[in-house]
């Protein structure tokens, strides 16, 4: 009887025990991974109940806005009828939908890929469902419509998987899709229409400092180059007038981007922008042409401006939080619609009124409940590098109230590597913050946006390239200096080519780290340069280097991460997507494998539905989790004596 009663008992506890594990989503798989109980979960799960809506556009027929948000488990498209309006949801997915009204208000074309895979469809969307324009097997996207609502100009790898050939299409009708431009390359795509659609300008992307405008004669499909397209320009943002003149964001003869007219005929650059050390990042005009709005990116934060086009008058928008602004794109009667999001507050939908500047607010999204008026907003770190060159980031620093003396820090490094961390809603990540009382710095190493072409060419090719790892050293030292960080307590993360830069610093800075949280990582150049996606290569090759020429081979192979997995003794978490077609997963594979050869036990996880960074919520709520508890196993650890 006794026996009976201990064998009971053991059931009772292995039973509450598997209750109280939070339950891991079907299409994760991990290795050395512990469960996650349930008392992580519920700690954590205000912070992950916040959502946030994007701008996608005006819907004319209804005077409403297109917005994308996510109630479920991914973003989907709602319109939004009025200013703090029911959000009415529209597209109904298991995938992220994004979406493109018609000028004219009758058609909405959505996006979307599956599983994280990329290959982009096109569809309509109607009485919440989704009808196929594209083939469904390449990868297609999205250009513009033409002024007037009747067609729109999209890219697609269909003809040979990587060439984006240009394709026009009334999307009420199919079979009108038509092929009207063979091109080489992967980084073409319509900008614009113009007025009356029998012109469109398209530009070809080749690198982040290289973009070359034509123009498209859309009856014969005949390109045009405008200017001299063997120079290094980089042209932002392209966009017709009413009247049919150009106006465009532009580098030419100047280190940042400018916004100015174009002449379609001469190439000739006109900038009108005042003058400024920082990028004209975006930029919309009015539907009668006198205004045009534009946004710049001030050391990453947007400024609002508008440009009253007879006199050259500029206007400050000064209602405005500091933050990041996107998606610019006037109604035709009148407001300017965007999208804001910041330290206090996740992105939501917002309207200009251009004549008095009175900012509307149309969503006011859900945080889980928490005041995000109480989370921290980042301190700007400006330091001199290694060889004297200034870098900058963002620290987020617990309340020294509820934590005070020293702090642990993760430093977490942005992808692109053309991309700048902005003072943007962190999200999840406030849970780091505010409840585990963990600082975190987020640099913008050499090769970053947003400080100029110069800035951002400074890591360029494999001998260049470990200079941004090098820039680390220098913040490490600055922020171990703080007396508020202790920097016994110190770890990396990054993602993508933040992610290269996760395992690097694990590398140069080994004694100096606690632990690294490496998420669709670059692992080894020549085997991420012959396996990403074929339309992404040469794109990729600019930055990176050539793996086909021998010389830049072996630099590639000598600075790989991969070749010096021995020396990463801090704890590992490597996080991938089975479809990443940017960074394939078997660059996560090769390094675990590596890392685990020299005894150390790496995390590994993998999501069979997600690519180049998780979208769903269920995923990104287990990834969230593994990760504070890698961070409580790994960072926290005991608190040191005071």
């Amino acid at each position: 009887m006794r026996s009976i009663r201990l064998a009971a008992a053991v059931t009772v506890l292995l039973a509450t025990a598997a209750l109280a594990e939070a339950p891991k989503p079907a299409a994760i798989t991990v290795e050395n991974v512990p469960p996650i109980s349930d008392d992580l979960a519920a700690a954590t799960r205000p912070y992950l109940e916040y959502r946030t809506a994007a701008f996608d556009g005006w819907n004319s027929a209804t005077r409403s806005m297109l917005i994308a948000t996510r109630f479920g488990s991914t973003s989907q498209l709602h319109l939004v009828a009025t200013a703090g309006g029911m959000r009415r949801q529209v597209s109904f997915e298991e995938e992220p939908v994004g979406g493109h009204p018609s000028p004219a208000g009758d058609v909405i074309v959505a996006v979307k890929d599956v599983g994280g895979g990329e290959f982009f469809q096109l569809y309509t969307l109607k009485d919440g469902r989704l009808t196929l324009l594209t083939d469904g097997k390449s990868r297609n996207d999205f250009g513009a419509w033409d002024k007037e609502g009747r067609l729109i100009g999209y890219s697609s790898t269909r003809r040979d998987g990587t060439d984006t050939d240009l394709y026009v299409m009334d999307p009420r009708d199919r079979s009108s899709d038509r092929l009207i431009a063979q091109v080489h390359g992967g980084g073409w795509n319509f900008a614009d229409f113009a007025p009356g659609g029998r012109q469109a300008v398209v530009v070809n992307s080749q690198s982040i400092t290289n973009s070359d405008p034509y123009l498209l004669d859309v009856a014969s499909g005949r390109l045009t180059a405008i200017g001299n397209v063997k120079k290094d320009i980089n042209y932002g943002t392209v966009r017709f007038a009413p009247d049919g003149s150009l106006w465009a964001t532009s580098d030419e003869n100047s280190d940042v981007l400018r916004l100015g007219r174009l002449d379609p005929r001469s190439g000739r650059f006109a900038p009108v922008s005042p003058a400024s050390h920082w990028d004209v990042e975006d930029f919309d005009i009015g539907k009668d042409g006198r205004t045009i709005a534009f946004t710049v990116n001030e050391a990453g934060s947007s400024r609002l401006f508008l440009l009253d086009v007879a006199s050259g008058q500029v206007r400050p928008v000064s209602a405005l939080p500091a933050g990041v602004i996107s998606g610019l794109e006037f109604a035709p009667w009148g407001p300017l619609g965007f999208s804001l999001d910041s330290a206090r507050s996740p992105s939501d939908v917002f309207s200009l009124d251009p004549a008095t500047l009175a900012v509307t607010r149309w969503t006011a999204s859900e945080t889980g409940g928490l005041d995000p008026t109480a989370n921290a907003e980042p301190q700007l770190i400006e330091i001199k590098s290694f060889d004297g060159e200034p870098v900058s980031g963002l620290l987020y620093r617990p309340d020294p109230r509820r934590f005070p003396g020293p702090r642990p820090l993760i430093v977490s490094i942005h992808g692109g590597p053309e991309g700048q961390s902005r003072p943007g809603f962190l999200g999840r990540n406030n849970y780091l913050i505010n409840e585990l009382g963990i600082a975190i710095f987020y640099p913008n190493v050499r090769g970053s946006t947003g400080y100029g072409k110069r800035f951002v060419g400074l890591d360029n090719g494999p001998w260049q390239r470990e200079n941004s790892v090098k820039d680390i050293g220098p913040f490490l030292d600055r922020l171990a200096a703080d007396p508020a960080i202790d920097p016994k307590r110190i770890a990396v993360t990054g993602g993508s080519y933040g992610g290269y830069m996760c395992y690097a610093s694990s590398i140069f800075y080994a004694r100096r780290l606690k632990g690294s949280v490496c998420i669709v990582a670059v692992s080894g150049f020549v085997s991420l340069l012959e396996h990403t996606e074929s339309y992404r290569r040469d794109l990729r090759r600019v930055e990176y280097g050539d793996e086909r020429d021998p010389r830049q081979r072996a630099k590639l192979l000598e600075i790989s991460p991969l070749r010096r997995a021995s020396e990463i003794r801090d704890p590992l978490f490597v996080v991938a997507g089975f479809n990443d077609p940017r960074v394939p997963k078997s660059e996560a594979d090769q390094m675990v494998k590596a890392v685990r050869a020299t005894g150390n036990p790496a995390w590994y996880m993998v999501a069979a539905n997600e690519g180049h960074g998780y979208k769903k919520k269920e995923n990104l709520d287990y990834q969230f989790w593994s990760t504070v508890q890698f961070w409580k196993t790994n960072l926290l650890g005991p608190e040191p004596a005071r």
